[in-house]
C-alpha cells in the first residue's frame, strides 16, 4: 500500500470515529437526567444505579441525592463490555468486570457530591455523581 493510500484510509477512519463519538457525547444520561437532573433517593437506607443502562454505556441513574449513612449499590447489566465505578478524587473504587450481576457498594458517611466515572467509557458520557445531604 502507498503512502498516499495509507493517509487516505486512515482519514477516512479518523473521521468516522469523530463523527460516532460526537453521537455519544450529545446523547446525555439516561432516566430523565440528561441535563444534570439529580434523582431524590432521600429517606432511602440502599440505593441501587444500574451499571451499563441505556444500551451499555451509562449509569441509571446517572445523579442521585441521598442522606449521610446511604449505602449505593451499583449493579452490573452486563451490557456494554467492561465497566467499573471510579470516584474522582479516589475515595472509592471498584474493580472493572463485564459480569452481569456484579455489584460494588459504598456507604456515604459525609455530606459533599461525590462524582465518578466508567474510566474505560467516560469519553463517551459515562459518568454519574451523589449528593449527599444532612
Amino acid at each position: 500500500m502507498s503512502d498516499r493510500t495509507r493517509r487516505d484510509v486512515l482519514a477516512s477512519v479518523g473521521a468516522a470515529t469523530a463523527v460516532a463519538l460526537a453521537g455519544c457525547a450529545s446523547a446525555g444520561l439516561p432516566g430523565g437526567d440528561s441535563d444534570g437532573e439529580r434523582v431524590d433517593r432521600t429517606d432511602e437506607e440502599t440505593v441501587d444505579v444500574a451499571v451499563g443502562a441505556d444500551g451499555g454505556f451509562a449509569f441509571e441513574p446517572a445523579h442521585v441525592t441521598v442522606d449521610v449513612g446511604t449505602t449505593v449499590v451499583w449493579e452490573w447489566t452486563g451490557e456494554g463490555g467492561g465497566h467499573n465505578v471510579y470516584e474522582v478524587n479516589e475515595r472509592f473504587e471498584s474493580e472493572l468486570t463485564d459480569e452481569a450481576g456484579f455489584t460494588f457498594e459504598h456507604t456515604f458517611d459525609e455530606p459533599g457530591t461525590f462524582e465518578y466515572v466508567c474510566t474505560p467509557h467516560q469519553t463517551q458520557g459515562m459518568a454519574g455523581s451523589v449528593e449527599v445531604v444532612e
